[in-house]
This record gives C-alpha cells, sequence and structure tokens, in this order.
C-alpha cells in the first residue's frame, strides 16, 4: 500500500479554495490574531492536566478511603484523559498548539500520559486519515473486521450486531491503545516505509515504545494497587473504568464526524494509480459532518472537534478559533455550491452515526450516499 500515489483533482474549483484561504487569513490579519493558541489554550492545558492526574494524586496520597469514591475518582480521570487527549495533545500533535515547534514538541508528549506513542498518532491521524478521508484501506481510523464502517469493506455475518457491540468495542479503544496497538502499528508503519517520514527508526521507535509503556504501567497500575487500601481487582476494576469511558467517549467524536450517514466514502481500484474526481478540500468537505456547534461548554472540553471541518480544512489552526472561522467556511461554501455538512446536536450525531452502523451492516446501506469508485491515471 503507497497511499501518497493518490493524487487529488487541483483543477477541481480552485477559486473556491483560492477565496477560502484568503477569507481566513484575512480574518486572522485583520483582527490581529494569532492562529495559534493563546492564554485560553495554557489555562486549558493545566484544567485537563489537573482533571487527570489530580485524582491519581488524591488516592495515591491516601485520602480515599471509601471503594465507591475510589472508583468515582478513576471515572473522573476518564473524563480528564479525554479532555488532554482531545483539547491539548491534539493540537500540539498538529503544530497548532504554538508558532514554536519546540513547544508543540514538549506539549505533544502529554500522550505518553494516556497511554499513547505521539509517532504512531501522527503517521496514522496526520497523514493517513487526514490526507485520506474515508478511503478504504488508507484511512486508518475506518474501522477494520469487527465494525464496518465503510460501505467497500467486506461484509460479515457478525457486523449485522455492530450497531449493539460497536459501544463496547468503543470501550477497549485506549486499553488496546495503551498495551499492544502502538507494538502493531509501529511493525506496520516501517514495512510500509512510513517511519522514514518521522525520520525515525524501527530500533529507536520500538524502545522509545517499551519505556514509556513500562512507565506508564508503574504510575497508573503498579503504584495503585501496591499504595491503595484495596483489594487490586476493585483498583483495576478502576483503571479499566477510566479506560471504558474514555475509549467510549473518544471514539464517539471522531466517529461522529465521519461515519455517518451524509459522509462520503471512497476506494481506489488501483492503490497505485489511485485519481480522485475532487479536490483536497472538497474531498474533506464530503467526507466530514459538523455537529452541536451551539454547545459552547461541550465544543471547549472536546477541544472543538465538532467543527471537523475547519479541523480538516485548516488543521494547523488551534482550535479555539474553529467557532469563528467556521463562519466565514460556511458561507464560502454555500456561496460555490459545496456541501457543508452538520448536525444541530451531538445526540443528532449518534444517531445518525448507529443508523448507519446498522444500515451497513445489514446490507441495506443506501448507494445514493456512496461515492463513486476513483478511476485511474491516464497514462
Amino acid at each position: 500500500m503507497y497511499p501518497t500515489r493518490i493524487k487529488f483533482n487541483r483543477a477541481d474549483r480552485p477559486e473556491f479554495v483560492a477565496e477560502l484561504k484568503r477569507r481566513v487569513n484575512n480574518y486572522f490579519k485583520e483582527n490581529n490574531i494569532t492562529k495559534y493558541g493563546n492564554n485560553q489554550m495554557k489555562i486549558k492545558t493545566v484544567f485537563m492536566i489537573s482533571l487527570y492526574m489530580s485524582p491519581l494524586v488524591l488516592m495515591l496520597s491516601g485520602v480515599i478511603t471509601n471503594v465507591w469514591v475510589m472508583l468515582g475518582m478513576w471515572a473522573l480521570m476518564g473524563f480528564g484523559m479525554s479532555g488532554v487527549g482531545l483539547s491539548i495533545m491534539h493540537d500540539a500533535n498538529h503544530g497548532s498548539y504554538s508558532n514554536n515547534r519546540k513547544t508543540n514538541d514538549f506539549v505533544s508528549k502529554v500522550l505518553y500520559l494516556v497511554g499513547g506513542y505521539p509517532l504512531n498518532w501522527r503517521i496514522q491521524h496526520n497523514l493517513l486519515h487526514h490526507t485520506y478521508t474515508n478511503i478504504h484501506d488508507h484511512d486508518e481510523d475506518l474501522g477494520q473486521g469487527f465494525i464496518r464502517m465503510s460501505p467497500n469493506q467486506k461484509r460479515k455475518w457478525v457486523h449485522r450486531f455492530q450497531f449493539i457491540y460497536a459501544p463496547l468495542s468503543y470501550t477497549l479503544m485506549t486499553i488496546y491503545w495503551s498495551t499492544s496497538k502502538d507494538f502493531q502499528q509501529v511493525l506496520r508503519y516501517h514495512k510500509k516505509d512510513l517511519l522514514k517520514t518521522q525520520n525515525i527508526t524501527l530500533t529507536r521507535a520500538l524502545i522509545e515504545i517499551a519505556v514509556s509503556k513500562v512507565v506508564y504501567v508503574l504510575l497508573f497500575v503498579a503504584l495503585p494497587i501496591v499504595l491503595l487500601p484495596f483489594a487490586w481487582w476493585q483498583v483495576m476494576l478502576g483503571y479499566i473504568l477510566m479506560h471504558a469511558i474514555c475509549g467510549l467517549f473518544l471514539a464517539l467524536i471522531f466517529q461522529c464526524a465521519h461515519v455517518v450517514e451524509e459522509a462520503l466514502f471512497f476506494k481506489v481500484d488501483d492503490e497505485n494509480e489511485g485519481s480522485m474526481e475532487n479536490n483536497f478540500a472538497i474531498h474533506q468537505m464530503k467526507t466530514t459532518t459538523n455537529f452541536a456547534n451551539n454547545s459552547t461548554f461541550f465544543s471547549w472540553f472536546i477541544g472543538g472537534l465538532n467543527y471537523q471541518i475547519e479541523h480538516h480544512l485548516f488543521p494547523n489552526i488551534c482550535h479555539i478559533h474553529y467557532k469563528q472561522i467556521s463562519k466565514i467556511v460556511k458561507a464560502t461554501a454555500e456561496e460555490y455550491d459545496i456541501p457543508y455538512h452538520e448536525k444541530r446536536t451531538f445526540v443528532g450525531a449518534l444517531k445518525s452515526h448507529f443508523s448507519i452502523l446498522f444500515n451497513l451492516g445489514n446490507g441495506r446501506y443506501d448507494k445514493k450516499h456512496e461515492a463513486p469508485k476513483l478511476q485511474k491515471v491516464a497514462s
């Protein structure tokens, strides 16, 4: 698989792309503000890390003696863990947290605290997902096997029940992430020569992953089991609860942006000669959906990722600006007759997500939603 061979159509309405960029750039210039994070991001960083780590510190200090309060602390950590991932490390790994590259690199390492590996995340998310959104066998954010998230995936008998078991599967996402996923990914990316894009060798990557996992387990598993005045299985129950909350929350936020009824899906006939009918920006708008844009606190907590259209068009702009530039994007899209998908509420997005899971699992996917296959580049 060589995803870089996919070619987007630069001749497809370039005037829309040029005008959109001009208007967004003018917004920052006219208001004399930076595209990166500001004091809001600093305050949010302190808040989210505190929400995640403070309950652990309280438990390790010995002030928590009731098992139900202990479980409540782990649950709170689950939301804190989500906030760290959605609102801090996400921007840092995109290079939009700060205009200082070293600052972005430093803050991106907060991903180690939630059991992940920044390098793998950048390859999967920045390179594969953002570049090849909803393209079968290229966008790794689409499910493989157990959950059918695209009409281009082979349908199996178990998929008919996926709208029921999907939430349970989502709860396991960060546990899998913090244990074996990074090792499997880095080996796969090595075979595809994708590690070269991050200027790192396989040996170094494996060492970094191994060391980070050991430290993570010592801090979040071993220390609580040894120091907390509870049975080991009670502590592990709390640990699993934290991951279940975080995994479910993260999965639903991201899936409601791309695996919904309005989004289109694509497949490459020949992976070495794939050519898109649309330019990159329009492809992003056809495969992405916003939701709950009027919910201030919800948007703040999830790092503005309910503005997924703006995020995919301008990933190098900090999420604190998405609400304002969304007005520009929507107006420009309407002017050029480009689709701008949005759900009024998060509940509406969830309904759409589970509806498409049901239809995909039962072979009832409406063909009008399916994009045509990509054509080969003329020789």
